[in-house]
């Protein structure tokens, strides 16, 4: 989330607590392992985000609603809802070619987890999730700024 603009409305405890409330609905899910639980908690975020960005983006500017101001230290964002948007669209673009650099980025860029956290996620070495890291910035990078042009 510190990619986000300044003033945005989630904050990442809020975040956290959006995606777990989720997570406890799912009734039929037999955690295998931490991995797994990491894997499924990084879409979850993914979505709320992505789906936070549509509804602000949706609504009016203004409208009447009254600003609440927060603590600084929670504000976690500085760039446009857009973005958001724009890297979910271009992430499901790099899915559909290659899905294990799908997951990459859905894992590190709104899972937060670390090359080795990616790795074992996805069982597969640090060594090729940096490879997958390189290529899956490189392409996205492109698309979004083909997406701007």
């Amino acid at each position: 989330m510190k990619g986000e603009r300044q003033g945005h409305t989630i904050q990442a405890t809020a975040l956290v607590n959006e995606a777990y409330l989720r997570l406890v609905e799912i009734k039929r899910v037999r955690w295998q392992n931490r991995a797994q639980f990491f894997g499924v908690a990084a879409r979850s975020m993914r979505r709320i985000l992505v789906d936070a960005a549509r509804a602000r983006r949706s609504q009016k500017r203004g409208a009447g609603a009254e600003m609440v101001p927060f603590d600084e230290a929670l504000v976690v964002s500085q760039e446009p809802d857009q973005s958001v948007i724009d890297v979910d669209e271009a992430l499901k673009a790099l899915t559909a070619m290659d899905e294990r650099k799908g997951q990459v980025v859905e894992l590190r860029y709104f899972g937060g987890l670390t090359v080795s956290e990616t790795a074992e996620v996805l069982k597969v070495s640090p060594e090729t999730v940096m490879r997958d890291w390189d290529f899956a910035k490189a392409w996205m990078s492109r698309e979004l700024r083909r997406k701007d042009s």
